[in-house]
C-alpha cells in the first residue's frame, strides 16, 4: 500500500496562518521538519523519477506499491504500475504514474501502450475508467501517464490499471494507496500564499545571483510574488533548481516553460529557486544543515513544496487555478494560462 509513512515523508504539522491563503504552514521546529520533508521528498522523487524513467532501482529496492491482484498467464502481473505522486488527497487530483518490468525494474511506459483507471472509494464503490495519457519528461527520452480524478473522501482506495498483457490481451492489475483530507500543497482553488521572492532588483540586476539556470531567462526574476499578488496580475509560479534539483526534473521542467513562454510573451512567470542558496565566488551554493540536507526557502514553505519541480498557476485574482508537479505538456500549461487570463 502506498501510504506517506510508507514513502518516506516527514509529518509536516500546519500552525500559522499564510498571507491570504486561509492554509497553516509550520513555524519554528515544525518549520524545521517542512525543510527536511522538502529535500527527503524530492530525493525520493528523484528515486521514483530514477526508478520509473531512468530504468535504474532505487538502491535496489522494489517499488512501493504491491499490486492486490495478479491476473497474468505466469501467475503476477506482467508489469508494475508505480505512482509517481507523492501524496493525493480529497478534491481534484493530478496523479502520475509509469509501468515497470517487475524483473527489472525498467519502466515499459510509452505512447503505444495505452492505459486505462479506474478508481475505487474506501467504501467499495467504483467509478468509471478513465484513459491516461502518456506524456513525456524529456521528449522521446522518458515518460509517464496521468490522470486527473477526484478523490470524494480520505481513507484507502484502489486502482485498478488496464493495460495490453505480455501475450496482448488485456490485464488488470489493483493497487491500493491512500488519500489525505488534506494534502500538504497549495491546492486548486485556494489562495496563493503571499510571499516575497528575490528579484533582479535585489541584487543589482545580477541574475546569476537567484537563479542555477545555465542560461536563465531574465524576465522570470523581474517580479515578486507578493508584488503580483497586491496588483492583481495572473502569473505563472515555478519552483525548480537545475543545479540542485534532485529529482533530474528541473532544468527539463525550465527549458518546457521557456518554450511555452515564447508562445504567450506577455504573461508573466515567476522563477524561485526552492533552497536557501548564497552567491559566492561568482556561483551559487547550496546552504544546508549540519546533516548535510538542503534547506526550503520560505516560499517553499508557505507553498508546502514536498518535492520540486512544482508549477503553479495564478490568476488575477489570487486563486490558485492550475498545480503541475514535475512532468507535464506544452499544452496543458498553455491552457492553464489561457484559463487564468
Amino acid at each position: 500500500m502506498r501510504t506517506a509513512d510508507s514513502s518516506g515523508e516527514a509529518p509536516l504539522k500546519r500552525a500559522d496562518k499564510v498571507v491570504g491563503s486561509g492554509r497553516t504552514r509550520p513555524s519554528g521546529a515544525e518549520a524545521a521538519i517542512s525543510r527536511y520533508a522538502l529535500a527527503v521528498n524530492s530525493r525520493i522523487l528523484g528515486g521514483l523519477i530514477a526508478v520509473a524513467l531512468i530504468v535504474a532501482a532505487c538502491g535496489g529496492s522494489a517499488p512501493p506499491a504491491s499490486p492486490d491482484a495478479t491476473p497474468s498467464a505466469a501467475g503476477g502481473p506482467s508489469v508494475i504500475p508505480y505512482i509517481v505522486t507523492l501524496e493525493q488527497a480529497v478534491g481534484p487530483n493530478r496523479l502520475l504514474f509509469t509501468l515497470l518490468d517487475p524483473d527489472t525494474n525498467a519502466s515499459v511506459a510509452a505512447p503505444d501502450l495505452p492505459v486505462s483507471v479506474a478508481f475505487t472509494d474506501p467504501a467499495g464503490v467504483a467509478g468509471t475508467a478513465m484513459e491516461a495519457p502518456f506524456i513525456w519528461a524529456i521528449e522521446d527520452s522518458r515518460g509517464v501517464y496521468v490522470v486527473k480524478p477526484t478523490f470524494g473522501s480520505a481513507g484507502t482506495w484502489k486502482a485498478a490499471f488496464t493495460t495490453a498483457g505480455a501475450t496482448g490481451a488485456p490485464e488488470t492489475i489493483v493497487v491500493s494507496f491512500d488519500v489525505r483530507e488534506d494534502g500538504t500543497t497549495v491546492a486548486v482553488g485556494e489562495q496563493a500564499p503571499s510571499v516575497k521572492t528575490p528579484t533582479l532588483a535585489d541584487v543589482g540586476g545580477n541574475v546569476a545571483a537567484i537563479s542555477t539556470d545555465k542560461e536563465p531567462t531574465s524576465a522570470f526574476y523581474e517580479r515578486s510574488v507578493d508584488e503580483l499578488l497586491a496588483a492583481k496580475t495572473p502569473f505563472v509560479l515555478v519552483f525548480a533548481t537545475p543545479k540542485f534539483c534532485t529529482s533530474a526534473q528541473c532544468g527539463p521542467t525550465l527549458e518546457r516553460v521557456k518554450a511555452v513562454a515564447a508562445q504567450r510573451p506577455d504573461f508573466t512567470i515567476v522563477n524561485v529557486e526552492p533552497y536557501e542558496l548564497d552567491f559566492t565566488d561568482g556561483a551559487l551554493q547550496a546552504r544546508r544543515d549540519a546533516n548535510g540536507q538542503l534547506q526550503a526557502v520560505p516560499a517553499s514553505d508557505a507553498y508546502g513544496l514536498v518535492t520540486e519541480p512544482w508549477i503553479f498557476v495564478i490568476d488575477g485574482s489570487g486563486t490558485v487555478t492550475a498545480s503541475l508537479e514535475g512532468i507535464f505538456t506544452d499544452e496543458e500549461l498553455l491552457g492553464a494560462i489561457d484559463a487564468a487570463t
